[in-house]
């Protein structure tokens, strides 16, 4: 195992996703702690794309709680249905959002956020967590970063 990653520099974002992927894939491949892999995760793509804040939130009790993340300080607890995160816990879909102030009920966990996606992880047909992804900057996110991070939460519920 491997801890540290090889990011190329000046390429697309596509070709960056392509290449960290590969490399989170064998770092949680043989790690049987949730946690860990989240963990790890969430620095991998921190590192990789200097997001502002990347981790996640898991169903416990009927809300999303606050777990392994790289940024500041962040809210806890999430109600279904509240925010983003909690939108796409009850809906079951990424949620990708260009502008935090204009997404009816968004929680601000930090008013430097700025744009942000979230995408659910599912076990057993039922979201089991979401990835909470923010930027600092407006409109940062597009179809690029939600095909791959599907493509890397549909992998760690393969491992769930």
């Amino acid at each position: 195992m491997s801890e540290s990653l090889y990011i190329p520099e000046s390429v697309t974002k596509a070709e960056k996703y392509e290449a960290i992927l590969p490399q989170i894939e064998a770092l949680i491949s043989g790690e049987p702690d949730l946690y860990a892999n989240l963990a790890n995760i969430s620095a991998a793509l921190k590192e990789a794309f200097d997001f502002f804040w990347v981790g996640f939130y898991l169903t416990k009790e009927n809300q999303l709680v606050l777990g392994p993340f790289q940024g500041p300080i962040a809210c806890t607890r999430i109600s279904m249905g509240k925010g983003v995160c909690g939108t796409a816990w009850q809906k079951g879909e990424t949620v990708l959002v260009p502008d935090v102030d204009a997404f009816p009920g968004h929680i601000a966990c930090s008013s430097a956020s700025k744009s942000e996606i979230v995408v659910p992880v599912f076990k057993g047909g039922l979201v089991a967590m979401v990835l909470d992804v923010d930027s600092d900057q407006l409109d940062d996110f597009d179809a690029v970063d939600q095909e791959y991070l599907e493509k890397l939460m549909e992998m760690l519920g393969k491992q769930l």
